[in-house]
């Protein structure tokens, strides 16, 4: 089994689920361009039967990009599958994505249906979609809360069916990451076949273990992962990108690779979260304002000393100009002479006592201290 993650990115397609994100097909095609000088493996481009924009969204991010596969999403219909197809004509390597909900609350009380009837539903859509595309993914909705036995069963049938991804999503972030390990295992010691697809995540981070739960699938096996950029998407959002990247990118000892080019996270980050007008929360992990932003005095002063006294990753690698000492009434005295040098003063010691108790008196009343504080407060 080979130890290459494949990355198949759906910013645009559930990440633009987010309520008053949506993007114009001219924006879609733009991040699509960004996601591909990325290094992602596949774009999920949209629902082309969703509307006809985002037909025409699928069908222009089709005709724009040239190395990363271009995945459309479907039901487990016809007309979706159909819709699909003909936005997808383009595309160099053209996937469809098409599925079905797989846990009996699904079966039940989604789809009225039984689970004789889902395996069929799902064989018959991977076959009709296979009739036009070589590549086919079937989803199999709410896999993290479905019977095991029973999804061992749809994946292995979906697979004899032609399926070349599988995907096993948990829809509802319900799992913890030893589950999620363990139900991936245990699909690996009943699926016969499972070898002659890929097994693929999807995961949501109603809980926050989105990513957790993603590496843990990683490691029972999974080989290709599905995320957004800043981890957008449905409620809680959906797997980030840049964690899974940053991740397998500093335990090398996990043996793992991606395609990704880490200095394009950065400025992906920014261009999805500023067409989307979605703001990147300042604590967000690989990306967020404070990702390599300093404080706390002994941070400040450890950092200092020695960068990765504080910090695992350089910013340079993921396209972050470069780290930040803020000063705030918690600095000492290493961040402020250290601030004060970078503007050109000097002061010995005893004076620089002094001037450290009129900075708090400042602190205390402005929160943050920038250049020309600074400036006012050497006079």
């Amino acid at each position: 089994m080979s130890n290459r993650i494949q990355i198949f990115d759906t910013t645009l397609r559930d990440g633009e689920q987010v309520p008053g994100c949506q993007l114009n097909r001219e924006e879609k095609v733009e991040v699509a361009k960004e996601l591909e000088k990325l290094g992602v493996d596949i774009i999920e481009a949209g629902f082309p039967i969703s509307s006809p924009g985002d037909f025409a969204s699928v069908k222009a991010i089709a005709e724009s990009v040239i190395e990363p596969t271009v995945c459309a999403l479907t039901r487990a219909k016809k007309e979706d599958i159909d819709a699909a197809v003909e936005a997808l004509k383009s595309a160099r390597r053209p996937r469809i994505h098409t599925g079905i909900g797989a846990s009996d609350v699904h079966i039940k009380h989604k789809f009225n249906s039984t689970r004789e009837e889902i395996i069929e539903r799902g064989v018959w859509a991977v076959k009709y979609a296979k009739s036009f595309v070589e590549d086919v993914e079937f989803f199999a909705e709410d896999a993290g809360r479905a019977d095991l036995p029973f999804l061992a069963k749809l994946t292995s049938e979906v697979i004899k069916a032609g399926a070349t991804v599988v995907n096993l999503p948990d829809t509802t972030g319900y799992l913890l990451p030893n589950q999620m390990y363990d139900r991936i295992t245990y699909l690996y010691e009943h699926v016969d076949n499972i070898h002659q697809a890929t097994i693929s995540m999807h995961n949501h981070n109603d809980l926050g273990l989105a990513t957790a739960n993603t590496i843990a699938g990683i490691q029972a096996g999974a080989r290709q992962v599905e995320v957004t950029i800043n981890g957008i998407g449905e409620r809680a959002g959906n797997t980030s990108l840049e964690e899974v990247a940053m991740i397998l990118n500093v335990h090398k000892d996990l043996g793992f690779s991606t395609g990704i080019n880490p200095k394009y996270l950065y400025p992906t980050s920014c261009l999805v979260s500023n067409l989307m007008g979605m703001p990147v929360q300042a604590n967000k992990a690989v990306v967020g304002a404070n990702a390599f932003a300093h404080s706390s005095g002994i941070h400040q002063d450890g950092f200092l000393k020695h960068a990765q006294n504080y910090e695992i990753m350089n910013p340079e690698d993921v396209g972050v100009p470069s780290s930040a000492i803020l000063l705030t009434s918690r600095s000492g005295r290493a961040a402020l002479r250290h601030r004060l040098n970078i503007l050109g003063f000097d002061f010995e010691k005893p004076e620089l006592d002094k001037i450290y108790t009129r900075f708090l008196l400042m602190a205390d009343a402005r929160k943050m201290i920038h250049d020309e504080d600074l400036k006012e407060l050497v006079g």
